[in-house]
């Protein structure tokens, strides 16, 4: 008799040490009222006579786009190939007499009204999960790391688990969905928990252990590629990455860029200090500090996973700045802590200011069009 197996997990490809991969989606407006605008598929259009360092490509509602960088070394090459994709696309957006922002919910549009795009695999999805992929018409910046290998992938991926709450802290811009405040620095991950494989990766630090794992689900019939995880990181196999997906879209690249070092940074401080050995108990308070970084931002209560002991978030922050300083200077990311950290001596994250802007308008419109201005770099 013969069993018969699921889809087998990629090999996980060679990936040099710490290197950095950026996609960010994107908002795309209509300049009449700021609402999003179903203009994806022109946008593409125009930006294939483009050569860019990465790409564009669509998203899973034609009001989305998504932009990604090259294989970067550092900082400033994410800052640079950023700068180059942000350029053309406003150009072309320019051209449709569209607008594009980020911010990690659109402050007041209707999901209803979204269009899948028309790829099979959007509407495979769609199928699969009715109005929640609609829905889903939400705004995320991804980071990838490179790995060396797959074991050193996992324990990479559990050592930066502890810090999730501290990068959706920075990152968040989602304060509004559907036109009223949420109370949430980031709105945008409690659409994110919605689907069902979301949340954090199982406890395993052995390549051999990860494929049972995967081996087990796709027998269900539960997934049938590392895609269908929506995991705050993932492994990304096909690349030699990990994939950090828990941070809102940036108001500006110099944001998104700043956060890539930051996360880069950690990933060379937990590599070569080990300053500590991931445990399944670093889970405990998981969940609690994710809540408390989504609903307060950087004045969220964090739970240290070794002690027990409750900090404010912002402190903890500052304190990972500290330990990172040496590994700023070799990776070249100076700047992209000295960025995030006048955020945190200032006005605070994104949300923060969009919450400032809407408060002095009071018309939301009047926010999403700043925000417009922001991502097109003309507006401090």
């Amino acid at each position: 008799m013969t069993v018969s197996r699921g889809p087998s997990l990629e090999r996980f490809a060679d990936s040099r040490s710490l290197t950095l991969g950026v996609e960010l989606e994107l908002q795309i407006v209509n300049h009449h009222d700021y609402d999003l605008t179903p203009a994806s598929k022109d946008l593409l259009r125009l930006m294939g006579k483009y050569k860019l360092p990465g790409n564009v490509t669509p998203e899973i509602t034609e009001s989305m786009i998504e932009l990604c960088t090259g294989v970067c070394d550092n900082h400033m090459q994410v800052l640079s190939q950023l700068t180059e994709t942000r350029d053309a696309l406003v150009a072309c957006a320019a051209q449709l007499n569209v607008g594009l922002c980020g911010g990690g919910t659109h402050a007041f549009q209707d999901w209803s009204e979204r269009r899948i795009f028309d790829t099979p695999r959007f509407h495979e999805v769609a199928t699969l999960y009715g109005y929640l992929s609609k829905q889903f018409t939400i705004f995320g910046q991804h980071v990838h790391i490179g790995c060396p290998g797959p074991d050193q992938a996992l324990v990479l991926l559990h050592g930066l688990s502890r810090f999730i709450p501290h990068l959706i802290a920075l990152s968040a811009s989602s304060p509004f969905v559907q036109g009223t405040d949420t109370g949430f620095h980031s709105a945008r991950l409690n659409s994110v928990f919605a689907f069902p494989l979301s949340g954090r990766a199982p406890f395993v630090n052995r390549w051999d252990d990860f494929l049972i794992f995967f081996e087990k689900m796709t027998r269900t019939g539960v997934v049938k590629s590392m895609k269908d995880f929506y995991w705050d990181i993932r492994p990304k196999p096909e690349f030699g990455t990990i994939e950090v997906r828990v941070l809102d879209t940036p108001l500006t690249i110099e944001k998104a860029a700043a956060l890539a070092g930051y996360i880069q940074c950690l990933a060379r401080w937990l590599r070569i200090e080990k300053p500590f050995e991931p445990h399944e108990d670093d889970y405990l308070p998981y969940t609690f500090n994710r809540f408390q970084a989504c609903r307060f931002g950087l004045d969220g209560t964090f739970v240290d996973p070794s002690t027990g002991e409750h900090r404010v978030l912002r402190d903890d922050i500052e304190a990972s700045f500290q330990a990172l300083e040496i590994h700023a200077m070799e990776l070249g990311a100076e700047d992209a802590l000295s960025y995030l950290r006048k955020e945190l001596a200032g006005a605070g994250n994104d949300a923060s200011w969009l919450r400032g802007v809407h408060e002095h308008e009071q018309l939301l419109p009047e926010v999403v069009r700043q925000q417009c201005r922001r991502w097109a770099g003309d507006s401090p």
